[in-house]
């Protein structure tokens, strides 16, 4: 299965998709399985970019010059990006300079299916 990468709603500015300050947090839209169930397709995940992040937090972060949505794994000094669908590889980077924001609440349709990740 080919990785879903989450893309911003402006192009001309990929990190934030708007002109905000990149302090500041924002919205995208999940696109595609690769975090199913928790974060189903088509769900609205909020960002900061400012948030700290620790072991499996949910992260907005760079792999390979595209901008991917996974859950961090750090494992002693290695760090890897780990979809929750397991059909999907997971992701080795670098380090933390790769993961450009936290996922820190989800919304959907419903509003049983607004939660927040802290």
């Amino acid at each position: 299965m080919k990785d879903e990468i989450i893309h911003p709603v402006d192009p001309t500015n990929p990190l934030t998709g708007s002109s905000c300050s990149s302090s500041e947090p924002f919205a995208l839209q999940v696109l595609g399985d690769s975090m199913e169930p928790e974060f189903p397709d088509g769900c609205i995940v909020i960002i900061d970019t400012s948030a700290e992040v620790e072991n499996d937090a949910y992260v907005f972060a760079k792999h390979n010059d595209e901008y991917i949505f996974r859950q961090l794994k750090i494992n002693d000094s290695q760090y890897s990006l780990a979809a929750l669908n397991a059909s999907y590889d997971t992701l080795e980077i670098p380090g933390l300079e790769a993961v450009k924001g936290r996922i820190v609440q989800r919304a959907g349709a419903r509003r049983s299916m607004h939660k927040h990740y802290l």
